[in-house]
């Protein structure tokens, strides 16, 4: 057959648009974590040292082996305990739980929980191990209130009270590093889902949150060293680096949920189920009674980036467990429009309007998620999302001159 003048043309000018499999390639091994810094380099900034590692199942290597067993086998490094976060450094409990302290089968080590520890009683544990240095490696989902990151602050702080050094190493946000949105938490709300006054979507990386603590919130600095990407693009999403996506939680199934997180995580703050239980937590939110007109309101504020569609769903555990539930299925068509929180506050404003049954916990934990009361007492005075958004803007820009003193990458 042959082709056409026009059609040539147009075949091959979409040929030059699609990115070729070598510079795919290319770039995805651009970018070299913390960790593969520190192991080309030799671990030279181990060296003498006894070390114990903050981490759980995102501390892999690119081929999926966790650093713990390559670190544990690499005689140029001498590991002598693990730390383990919420969902354990194994990552078998659920969410608001660890797996204590246990011997790993895999590798003899001693393996100890910070879960909800701090201050002296974290200090002592570190003492306890007989470590010189911690180091934390960790994968971050981008949103002030996942837990990892004041495990970082809690850590920072216990090993500066022990005398010991802190090692980061870094790696990517999966939601790129754009630019820091939502309110930023007022101190009387500190809770493990947000010890300092940062925004709700940080937009930083664990080494340059680890920067920020130590120079804005440590009454002491620890003695505190980062081991950088190299090849990072503060403008790209996870996907573009060719890394592994390992959960960091069992409730963050993807880089997709991670996408929408720092937004519908608000929904832990009220009745409605925030899609626990389902193959799509944080993308699914419904409750009993909630029919089509929730997503046809969402539809019609034309936010960017994001269409929302009617969904049913029966969730396996937590809220409505093993009931079929209506609500919204979100779906992300423009990454670089979109903003999640804007987003999962407007979702709460037409929650209320188009369900009566609408309630927030009777704890007001939505007051800790985002950081003082004004979002809940505004919702219930009837303001609309953008009059929500615009309330917080002064206070988020002055963190985010803040954020950019700490900033490691342009």
């Amino acid at each position: 057959m042959r082709l056409s003048r026009r059609a040539l043309l147009a075949a091959t000018t979409a040929a030059a648009s699609l990115p070729s499999a070598a510079a795919a390639s290319e770039r995805h091994t651009r970018l070299r974590t913390g960790f593969e810094r520190l192991a080309a380099d030799g671990y030279s900034v181990l060296e003498s040292q006894k070390v114990g590692i903050v981490t759980n199942p995102t501390g892999v290597t690119r081929d999926v082996r966790h650093i713990v067993d390559v670190m544990h086998a690499d005689k140029r490094v001498n590991l002598q305990a693990v730390f383990g976060p919420e969902h354990g450094f194994r990552g078998t409990a659920q969410a608001g739980g660890s797996e204590g302290r246990y011997d790993d089968p895999a590798t003899g080590l001693p393996v100890y929980d910070t879960y909800l520890k701090s201050g002296q009683p974290l200090a002592d544990i570190f003492t306890a191990s007989g470590v010189d240095t911690v180091v934390f490696d960790i994968q971050d989902a981008g949103a002030r209130f996942y837990t990892y990151i004041w495990t970082l602050y809690d850590c920072m702080e216990a090993a500066q009270l022990a005398g010991k050094r802190f090692v980061v190493l870094d790696r990517p946000n999966p939601v790129t590093g754009r630019s820091a949105q939502g309110p930023v938490l007022h101190k009387e709300f500190a809770t493990f889902v947000g010890r300092q006054p940062i925004s709700q979507a940080h937009g930083m990386t664990v080494a340059e949150l680890a920067r920020l603590f130590n120079g804005e919130f440590l009454a002491t600095p620890v003695p505190l060293e980062t081991v950088r990407m190299t090849g990072w693009k503060r403008s790209e999403f996870y996907d573009a680096w060719g890394l592994p996506w390992v959960p960091p939680s069992p409730n963050m199934p993807t880089p997709e949920t991670a996408l929408v997180y720092a937004g519908t995580c608000l929904f832990e703050g009220t009745n409605l189920s925030e899609g626990r239980g389902t193959t799509r937590p944080f993308e699914l939110l419904g409750a009993e009674g909630i029919d089509r007109r929730w997503a046809e309101a969402a539809g019609e504020l034309g936010l960017p980036g994001v269409h929302f569609r009617e969904a049913y769903f029966a969730p396996t555990f937590s809220k409505f467990q093993g009931k079929t539930i209506g609500g919204v299925q979100i779906h992300v068509h423009d990454r670089a429009a979109y903003d999640p929180v804007r987003s999962g506050i407007a979702l709460l404003v037409t929650a209320k309007k188009v369900w009566s049954g609408f309630s927030w916990r009777s704890d007001n934990w939505i007051d800790k998620l985002t950081g003082s009361t004004r979002v809940r007492t505004m919702i219930d005075a009837g303001a609309s999302a953008d009059e929500v958004v615009a309330d917080w803007q002064q206070e988020l820009s002055v963190f985010r001159r803040t954020r950019r003193e700490y900033l490691l990458y342009t």
